[in-house]
């Protein structure tokens, strides 16, 4: 099982993006399969999110829209942000971190 977590950060702000909801889910045949939730911490961190299988693809679905409703009254450009990537066999753990503002996002495999 290969761990997954998240850090989000606005960039914006220049510091963590608190209470953004993350979804991590399996692709299958049928469509994707939440496997669980969560919301980033004071840190900007979603450290609670499931273990997938080595070989899977998942996604991990950010609810942007949600975190700017509580930070403007202005519709964000990306309402949710998606991003999706095969766990590979010999990984441990997958740290995806997200810098995120208002008209862009940047994502990227950390460590």
């Amino acid at each position: 099982m290969t761990g997954i977590s998240t850090h989000v950060l606005d960039t914006s702000l220049g510091r963590p993006a608190e209470g953004v909801p993350v979804e991590l889910a399996l692709h299958t045949e049928g469509g994707w399969t939440v496997l669980g939730t969560s919301a980033t911490d004071s840190d900007g961190r979603a450290k609670d999110l499931p273990a997938v299988e080595a070989g899977s693809v998942v996604r991990l679905l950010f609810d942007t829209a949600a975190y700017y409703a509580v930070k403007s009254e202005e519709t964000p450009f990306f309402p949710e942000v998606s991003i999706v990537f095969t766990v590979a066999p010999a990984q441990h753990h997958y740290h995806v971190p997200l810098l995120l503002n208002p008209f862009g996002y940047s994502v990227y495999r950390g460590s």
